[in-house]
């Protein structure tokens, strides 16, 4: 009889919507079936879901939590971005790598196993940043496999500090490049310095582009003919686009169209998005969350991500990537089960390929990056915001939560 670290007994799991048993062994799935027989660990799921740990593919650490230094504007306010500036030259390494940690370990209590975080350099910031998660990720390997994309938010054409700062990132090994050329005076310089330093150091590109509601001078399509010119196809994202929730139908489709022959991912972030667009308007607010089931339609991969948490762009977040399914399916209006499976698919595999992980799968041989769901399917996980019951990285439980009682007095029964 086989010995295995651990089985899961009557799990669910996307391709199996019937009862399975999963097998364990040295950090890997070792096998799949109805039922096993085996020794070792056991852990009745009582019919739940079991899936790949979840990916957080664009999020902020770096500039979490800062509330209580830079609140967010009162009324329909624009300036955050000059509320963060203005605070950045107080971040050091130990405050950032403290912020930081309370959202890493939040996300990792909610299902997140993989994560690409963007990590500022401008010069009113330095590198402390990068240095204070660069020891965040060797801390928390154990638990979760960080990536670090080094970006300036602040303007980099006109800046040669910012310039400097990314390559010694680079040279540090940062695997992803990005930036934010909707904040620089000059687009155009700063995507194709994006391209031309992610050739040089062979590395992903992840930008934040094409933020607005009038789907006009939009960035995207510079970025898919580099794409197409560099043979980097598969190793961009951009991430928000909301000027793509302006486009009527036929348009979008075309741009996804376009995305997808390239090789362009997108990377949609809903909470972000919906407080920070439409400010300017005071009724028929516009949404500003881009479709990405549409453009899934076309052969985008898309994501869902949270972006910031708790600081003036996005003065809230419980960093469960679940919920931020659930709300940016409330705000296309996606509501049918295959839709749904498709917002989970969002979370999990669609940035597996983003990350370039082959290996993210729950099948036998794959990783055991594994995540228990107070849930019978992905879709009725999104629907529900259902929580996160067990964590396994590499097969090792990595957290439990514990469900609630209900305690119903006995006159009640």
């Amino acid at each position: 009889m086989m010995t295995f670290d651990l089985i899961l007994r009557d799990a669910r799991t996307a391709e199996h919507p019937h009862p399975v048993d999963i097998a364990i062994a040295d950090g890997r799935v070792a096998a799949i079936a109805p039922t096993l027989t085996g020794e070792g660990e056991t852990l009745d799921l009582g019919g739940r879901l079991v899936s790949p740990g979840l990916i957080e593919s664009h999020i902020h650490l770096d500039k979490s939590r800062i509330l209580d230094r830079c609140s967010a504007a009162p009324g329909r306010g624009r300036d955050h971005m000059q509320r963060v500036s203005a605070v950045k030259p107080s971040f050091t390494e130990e405050d950032v790598y403290a912020r930081a940690r309370k959202t890493l370990e939040q996300c990792l209590l909610h299902g997140t196993m993989h994560m690409r975080t963007h990590v500022e350099v401008d010069p009113n910031v330095g590198l402390c940043s990068f240095d204070a998660l660069e020891r965040l990720q060797r801390d928390y390997a154990w638990a979760i496999d960080l990536e670090l994309c080094v970006f300036a938010q602040e303007g980099w054409s006109t800046v040669p500090e910012v310039d400097a700062n990314i390559v010694a990132c680079l040279q540090r090994g940062a695997r992803v490049i990005g930036g934010a050329p909707g904040y620089d005076v000059d687009h155009a310089w700063q995507i194709r310095r994006i391209f031309e330093l992610a050739r040089e150091y062979d590395i992903d590109v992840d930008i934040h582009l094409d933020s607005g509601i009038v789907p006009q001078d939009m960035d995207i399509h510079l970025v898919c003919e580099l794409t197409e010119q560099m043979g980097w196809g598969g190793r961009v994202a951009v991430g928000h686009g909301t000027k793509y929730s302006g486009l009527p139908p036929a348009e979008l489709a075309a741009l996804g169209r376009r995305m997808a022959d390239a090789g362009v991912a997108l990377t949609v972030l809903p909470a972000t998005d919906l407080f920070l667009m439409g400010r300017e308007h005071d009724h028929h607010i516009p949404r500003g969350v881009a479709d990405a089931n549409a453009m899934l339609a076309q052969g985008v991969n898309c994501c869902l991500s949270t972006n910031n948490v708790l600081n003036p762009f996005t003065p809230f977040g419980d960093s469960s990537l679940i919920r931020m399914a659930n709300l940016y399916a409330t705000t296309v209006q996606r509501g049918s089960d295959a839709e749904l499976n498709d917002c989970f698919g969002m979370l999990s595999s669609g940035p597996a390929r983003l990350l370039g992980r082959p290996d993210y799968a729950l099948a036998p041989g794959g990783v055991a990056d594994l995540v228990v769901w107070d849930a019978t399917s992905p879709a009725e996980a999104v629907a529900t915001v259902a929580p996160a019951l067990y964590g396994f990285k590499r097969g090792r439980r990595s957290f439990t939560r514990p469900l609630p009682e209900l305690h119903i007095p006995l006159m009640s029964v």
